[in-house]
C-alpha cells in the first residue's frame, strides 16, 4: 500500500510524534488486544494491590512485558476509544465526548491491518457509533471501520443480561456474565481462524468491571468488604463504598478467569508462540480516592491504566518492565509497527513495536492529557488538559492552574502543589511543558464548549452527531 494511499481520509494533521522505525517482521504475528472497560492499574495482583486474585493476569505480565506508564490520553469511554483505532488525539479525530459517531472516513489500524491481509476482529462493547445505546446495531459497512467479524453492540452495561448483534439486526442475548459470553465468542473465532492461513487481529472489549458494581455471586463471596485493604486517599463517597469496591474486584477476578481461558485456547492451538496479547483498558475508576467517583479526572487511579504485552517469539519467558510512556494514541501504529504494516503520516501516536520486541528503550518521556467538557464529576467541572512526566502530574483548566503532585515524594498524590510555597518554579516548568504539548499536537482548546453536556447518548435521541458542535448548534 503506497504513502498515497495512507494519507486518503486521514483524520488527524501532520505528524507531530514521529514513530520510531520497526522492520517487517520475518512472520506477521496475530494481534489479540483484551480490553475491559474501566480497570485501573492498579487493580491488579501482579500491581501490588493486596485484595485482588488474578493469576492468569499475573502469569501474561510474568511471561511478557509491562509497560508501567501506560495511560488514557482522554480517560473516559469514546475519547479513549477512538483514540486507540486512530492513533489521534479526540481533537484530531472528533470524538472529544461519549455517544459522537466516528467519521467513516477515519484512517483506522483495523483498517490497515485488513488491508495488509489480516482477518480483523471486533467482540463486545463498541461505543463509537454515536446516536442511542440500545438497541446497538452497527451495519456492515464503513461504521464498522475495517473489522470483518463482528460480534458486538453500541454499549450496554446490562452484566448479566446483555445481547450482540452480527451482521443483522436480531439481537443474540447473552445470559450469563457477559464477560464469559465474549470470551465464548472469541474462543470460537480463535478455532475458526487458526486454520486459514491468515495472521488475525482479534480485539474483545468487556463492559465489566465498569459500574455498576455487581459481580457473579461465586467472585462476590471472594471478598470482604470488611476486610479490604484500601488506598491511603481513599475516602467513603456514594457509590464508591467498601461495598462497591469488593464487587469490583470479584468483577476483575472473573475477568481475570477469561484470560486464561483465551491463553489456554491459544496454547492448545499452538497460536501462543506467534500471537501479541495485549492486556489494557480504556481508562481506570476512581473508585473514593480522593473522595471521587468514576473517570475523567487526572489522578493515577483514572488515568493509569494495565499496559502487559506478551509476545512469546520475540521475549524470553520472563518478566520485563518498561518506563517508557505508552499511552493510547500509541496504540494504532505500535500494533501496525508489530505487523510490519507502514504507519501513515496522520497518525499523532508514536511506533513502540521495538520497545516490545526488546530491540530499544527509546519513548517519550511524557504523557499529553485531555478532557473536553465540561462535565460534572470532574473534580473540577470544567475541561482540563494535563502532561503526566515519570514524575510529577500537571494539570489545568482554561483559566488557571489546577493540581500539580510530586509523584516520587507523594505517589497516593495528598499534596496539591499548586499554590505551594517554594513550587512556582515548577509550576511554570510543567506549564511549559504542557504549552509545548499542545502546540505540537494542534490542540488550543478551541474543541471545548460551554455548555455543559453530559453523555451524548442521554441527550441525542435517534440521531447520531459527529461533533457536540453539530449538535449544540441543531438545539438552538
Amino acid at each position: 500500500m503506497t504513502r498515497r494511499t495512507f494519507a486518503a481520509g486521514l483524520v488527524g494533521g501532520a505528524v507531530t510524534t514521529p514513530a520510531l522505525a520497526s522492520p517487517p517482521p520475518a512472520k506477521r504475528p496475530n494481534i489479540l488486544l483484551i480490553l475491559p472497560d474501566q480497570l485501573r492499574a492498579q487493580a491488579l495482583g501482579f500491581a501490588g494491590d493486596p485484595n485482588v486474585r488474578t493469576p492468569h493476569i499475573d502469569r501474561l505480565a510474568a511471561e511478557g512485558l509491562t509497560f508501567r506508564n501506560t495511560i488514557a490520553n482522554t480517560p473516559v469511554c469514546c475519547p479513549a476509544r477512538a483514540t486507540m483505532l486512530t492513533g489521534c488525539y479526540p481533537h484530531k479525530n472528533g470524538m472529544v465526548a461519549n455517544d459522537l459517531r466516528l467519521k467513516e472516513g477515519a484512517t483506522t489500524y483495523s483498517h490497515l491491518l485488513h488491508a495488509a491481509g489480516y482477518r480483523t476482529g471486533f467482540i463486545g462493547k463498541w461505543h463509537l457509533d454515536g446516536g442511542p445505546r440500545l438497541p446497538g446495531f452497527v451495519p456492515p459497512g464503513p461504521r464498522r471501520h475495517g473489522f470483518e467479524f463482528w460480534a458486538a453492540n453500541e454499549c450496554s452495561h446490562a452484566h448479566f443480561d446483555t445481547h450482540y448483534f452480527r451482521d443483522t439486526a436480531e439481537a443474540i442475548p447473552i445470559r450469563k456474565f457477559e464477560a464469559e459470553g465474549w470470551t465464548d465468542i472469541g474462543i470460537e473465532f480463535l478455532k475458526r481462524t487458526a486454520t486459514d492461513g491468515r495472521p488475525f487481529f482479534l480485539t474483545i472489549q468487556m463492559g465489566p468491571p465498569h459500574d455498576p458494581y455487581k459481580a457473579p455471586a461465586e467472585y462476590s463471596k471472594l471478598y470482604d468488604p470488611e476486610k479490604l485493604r484500601l488506598r491511603p486517599n481513599w475516602q467513603a463517597t456514594a457509590g464508591a463504598g467498601r461495598a462497591e469496591i469488593a464487587e469490583y474486584y470479584g468483577m476483575v477476578t472473573a475477568i481475570d478467569d477469561q484470560v486464561g481461558r483465551l491463553l489456554k485456547t491459544l496454547d492448545e492451538l499452538a497460536l501462543a508462540d506467534d500471537t501479541v496479547v495485549i492486556f489494557s483498558s480504556d481508562h481506570g475508576d476512581m473508585l473514593g480516592s480522593h473522595g471521587q467517583r468514576l473517570k475523567r479526572k487526572p489522578w493515577e487511579e483514572s488515568i493509569r491504566v494495565p499496559g502487559v504485552v506478551r509476545y512469546p517469539r520475540t521475549m524470553a519467558a520472563r518478566h520485563r518492565t518498561s518506563e517508557v510512556f505508552f499511552t493510547h494514541v500509541d496504540f494504532a501504529p505500535t500494533f501496525l509497527g508489530l505487523a510490519g504494516v507502514g504507519v501513515p503520516a496522520g497518525m499523532q501516536g508514536a511506533d513502540l513495536s521495538g520497545v516490545i520486541r526488546g530491540e530499544t528503550e527509546r519513548g517519550l518521556d511524557s504523557a499529553f492529557l485531555q478532557i473536553f467538557g465540561p462535565y460534572d464529576g470532574d473534580g473540577t467541572g470544567e475541561a482540563w488538559r494535563g502532561v503526566r512526566t515519570k514524575r510529577y502530574t500537571y494539570a489545568r483548566t482554561r483559566a488557571k492552574a489546577w493540581v500539580l503532585y510530586d509523584n516520587e515524594r507523594d505517589p497516593y498524590q495528598m499534596r496539591n502543589l499548586v499554590g505551594a510555597a517554594g513550587s512556582a518554579g515548577l509550576v511554570k516548568g510543567m506549564e511549559e511543558r504542557l504549552a509545548g504539548w499542545m502546540r505540537k499536537t494542534g490542540d488550543d482548546w478551541s474543541a471545548d464548549w460551554t455548555e455543559k453536556v453530559e453523555d451524548a447518548g442521554q441527550l441525542y435521541e435517534e440521531k447520531a452527531y459527529y461533533s457536540v458542535g453539530e449538535y449544540l448548534g441543531e438545539r438552538k
